[in-house]
């Protein structure tokens, strides 16, 4: 999946950045990068559903990113982030 822009909304920015210190430049890194997306749940707006990506910074960081794709098909509003947790990790290394 190849996302063009990314849509911040300063709520999830202060969650992301405050309760799982995750910067907001990995996140991009990780979206603008490699990484592997999976659908994760519908979402509350049609066609807008919420999905998982897994993917590793620069520096060797493992990441867990919760966006919303918009209805354009190339925008994701990451609306969490945090340190992948062993079970993505290991879903993340499998490919």
């Amino acid at each position: 999946m190849k996302i063009d822009a990314i849509i911040w909304k300063e709520k999830f920015v202060q969650k992301i950045e405050k309760k799982h210190h995750v910067t907001i430049d990995e996140v991009e890194e990780i979206l603008y990068g490699k990484k592997k997306v999976y659908r994760n749940v519908k979402g509350n707006v049609d066609g807008e559903d919420i999905y998982l990506a897994l993917g590793k910074t620069s520096v060797g960081r493992f990441l867990s990113i919760f966006f919303i794709l918009k209805r354009d098909g190339y925008s994701a509003l990451p609306i969490s982030a945090r340190d992948m947790d062993n079970k993505e990790r290991r879903r993340y290394e499998r490919g």
